[in-house]
């Protein structure tokens, strides 16, 4: 299964999915900073799972129709930075899908995030992690969860590595740095979380029009019983 992230930089990147979706072959694209206004309901054979609505710039899932069926589709408001509410960038910071695989009759979630920008503290990011990942288990009962996208997070990941393995989950990040806008933050910004999958491979893929580079996450669901 190959799931790609991509923050597309108020929009500027979104000319280069189809390209991006016909070179990977993803299964499933999970976007932040995408004008929800203004994006398709299919890109590249991939259909528009759900996209935020009440957010300036937004987010959007989507999935292969041949492979997967959509069970449900549901978006999170998480806990606000000084940014967020004077400026309003972002109301849903999380959107996750149900996805029926219908080759192997199993269920997965598929999630994109995007944390709070810069200006706020890590533990007000690593508490809309918590969050989001605590609002996906609800989806479903011990069903696999991958939750990609922008975290916002460029140093002290040790120790948000385990706060999310306290919580269950294991953080996966990317070969190469994903951010590179400017000289004093570069780093690794994009990675995944996840619970129940088998991580192969997170790959950045070259840099386009966003500051962030896009990411390509190899996976594959395992069954609980196998995890534990």
């Amino acid at each position: 299964m190959k799931v790609i992230s991509y923050n597309l930089r108020k929009h500027r990147a979104a000319g280069e999915l189809a390209g991006l979706i016909g070179q990977h072959h993803p299964d499933v694209v999970c976007l932040q900073e995408a004008d929800t206004s203004d994006i398709p309901d299919e890109i590249g054979g991939l259909r528009l799972a759900d996209a935020t609505s009440r957010n300036r710039l937004g987010l959007a899932v989507y999935y292969r129709e041949n492979t997967f069926r959509l069970i449900e589709a549901r978006s999170m408001s998480l806990k606000k930075s000084l940014h967020d509410r004077v400026l309003k960038p972002a109301e849903e910071r999380m959107l996750g899908v149900r996805l029926h695989d219908i080759d192997h009759n199993r269920e997965l979630i598929v999630a994109s995030f995007h944390a709070a920008p810069l200006t706020a503290l890590n533990s007000l990011r690593r508490h809309q992690i918590g969050a989001a990942l605590a609002e996906l288990s609800t989806l479903g009962d011990d069903l696999p969860i991958l939750m990609v996208g922008d975290y916002n997070y460029p140093v002290f990941k040790e120790n948000l590595g385990q706060k999310v393995r306290a919580q269950g989950y294991e953080l996966t990040l990317s070969d190469v740095r994903t951010y590179t806008r400017y000289k004093f933050f570069r780093g690794h910004y994009d990675f995944a979380t996840s619970v129940s999958f088998d991580i192969e491979t997170v790959r950045t893929l070259p840099q386009g029009q966003s500051d962030h580079l896009p990411i390509l996450v190899v996976a594959e669901p395992v069954a609980a019983s196998a995890v534990a």
